[in-house]
């Protein structure tokens, strides 16, 4: 059963996330026309300092929600699970009402001193509105996936995009004519009234949902009990998100003052620093939509096996994972390195970008990796361990960054990225066979994916040169591919048709 809430859960969530994915590319496919590389870049650097907000006041909060209500929820303690969502909203609104005022009126000393880019002001100041909705609505989220509902935070993704979409298409040609600041700040409210109808109808279904739970029951939970035991968890892990958050938007402020310095000007650094962080990269992290979604679901259903000792389920759910992601990394780097090109034309139209896309490849099987291992520490409460792991593949990256970008350009920051990778890949994974014993099977999970996906990338290939080439043909020819790969993998025995009971719901 724990197997099939997982897959069931993950499917509810892929499903969001490959919709607004998807709608995510169109809404960039929208804003590379309509504000150009350069307006990506501006509104790129406007970001990080968006998700450190997060990291500050939602990101532990809403993994420790998850947690405590799925152990709750596994002891029957359901008297206690209202009192921590309620607590959690309470201490998260006052964290985020501080940050919002610090944004707000700290904006222009933001944008000019550490930005180094004063067109960022406005969006900051627009930002400083959202933080409380996002912060509210992620709480609440975390109590859905605690009790492994996934189908309300997968709907208030969707709202929230679908949001973001028509306020950039309603708004990006009236203000985009005043300035790309203003251009970029279209896109930003667009983030705000995303995050304050998300929230709203996720509170609004919590309200509903509460009552239909038992929560009738004497909780033994006291108050100063509560905000302890929620600032035990949240505080470690909102620590490891914010020192990560701070690397992050350290590292992407320095990526286009370090172009200039390889030789580029201010404009054509930007548009650099936007095609490769608002086009390159996260065309490659779209199928991460799926494995950011399994990582989700795993939290509670581990938290639940520490809390009741079944270690075997511990156990079957990591491997189950790992060669779940394993075969998704593999055969995605090969989709990326025989169609570079030809998926750069099909979403962006954009040919030149196939080069940024084949140099990425490498990433690709290391940072889904990463994401699964990091949801499975996580579950098994290894936040000081994550919080290491992070500042050491951070530091790899600012030292490429800093002393090899002025020199070999982008080529240094992707070197510096994959190595990150690679080497938190590293240590998680002995980490998490330290901790659950479990066995990697390299055969099955590594080597027949590999010679798989070339098989199934030579045959796809082929197949294109005989073909009319056109956006429709690509697709055609990338999703031919991977029928091929999943083919070649049955026949080479990496996948039986006992691994696909497990989805089976």
């Amino acid at each position: 059963m724990y197997k099939k809430s997982i897959v069931k859960g993950a499917a509810i969530l892929t499903a969001a996330n490959l919709i607004t994915r998807v709608m995510g590319f169109f809404y960039r496919i929208y804003m590379s026309d309509a504000i150009g590389a350069e307006g990506i870049g501006l509104y790129q650097l406007v970001m990080p300092i968006y998700l450190l907000s997060w990291s500050i006041t939602s990101s532990g909060f809403s993994t420790t929600i998850s947690r405590l209500t799925a152990r709750e929820n596994a002891k029957k303690r359901y008297g206690n699970i209202s009192k921590i969502i309620t607590t959690s909203v309470l201490l998260c609104i006052i964290i985020s009402l501080a940050t919002s005022l610090v944004m707000f009126f700290g904006a222009d000393f933001i944008a000019e001193e550490i930005i180094k880019d004063y067109r960022t002001a406005i969006s900051l100041k627009i930002l400083a509105f959202a933080v409380p909705f996002m912060a509210a609505g992620s709480c609440v989220r975390g109590y859905f996936l605690g009790m492994q509902q996934q189908g309300i935070p997968a709907a208030s993704q969707v709202l929230e995009q679908t949001v973001r979409i028509v306020v950039i298409v309603v708004l990006a040609p009236m203000l985009a004519a005043k300035g790309l600041e203003y251009a970029c700040a279209a896109a930003v409210i667009g983030v705000l009234l995303g995050e304050a109808f998300s929230c709203i109808f996720t509170i609004i279904s919590y309200n509903g949902f509460k009552k239909k739970a038992d929560y009738k029951r004497t909780d033994d939970l006291s108050t100063a009990k509560c905000i302890m035991l929620i600032l035990s968890m949240s505080v470690p892990l909102a620590a490891t998100r914010i020192s990560a958050s701070l690397l992050s938007a350290f590292e992407n402020i320095l990526i286009p003052q370090k172009l200039q310095a390889f030789g580029e000007t201010g404009e054509a650094a930007m548009s650099i620093y936007g095609n490769l962080t608002g086009m390159a990269i996260p065309l490659i992290q779209l199928p991460s939509a799926l494995l950011v979604a399994v990582s989700t679901a795993m939290i509670p259903t581990i938290t639940e096996a520490v809390a009741i000792g079944n270690k075997k389920r511990i156990t079957d759910t990591v491997s189950l994972t790992i060669m779940f992601t394993s075969i998704i990394g593999i055969g995605t780097a090969c989709l990326f390195a025989v169609f570079p090109h030809e998926l750069s034309v099909a979403v962006y139209d954009r040919y030149e970008l196939g080069e940024l896309l084949l140099k990425l490849v490498p990433a690709c099987p290391m940072l889904y990796l990463q994401i699964i291992l990091s949801g499975i520490l996580n579950g098994l409460g290894e936040h000081v361990f994550i919080f290491r792991n992070n500042i050491i593949a951070s530091v790899i990256n600012i030292i490429f960054i800093c002393y090899l970008m002025p020199l070999y350009g982008t080529d240094a920051y992707i070197a510096g990225w994959c190595i990150s990778l690679i080497v938190s890949v590293g240590l998680s994974t002995y980490k998490v066979i330290k901790l659950t014993g479990t066995r990697l099977n390299i055969v099955n999970w590594v080597l027949k994916p590999i010679v798989s996906a070339a098989a199934g990338g030579l045959t796809a290939k082929c197949v294109l040169n005989y073909l009319v080439p056109s956006r429709l043909i690509y697709i055609l020819s990338a999703v031919f591919m991977l029928l091929m790969y999943i083919i070649f993998l049955f026949a080479m025995g990496a996948i039986s048709r006992k691994d696909l009971k497990v989805f089976k719901i």
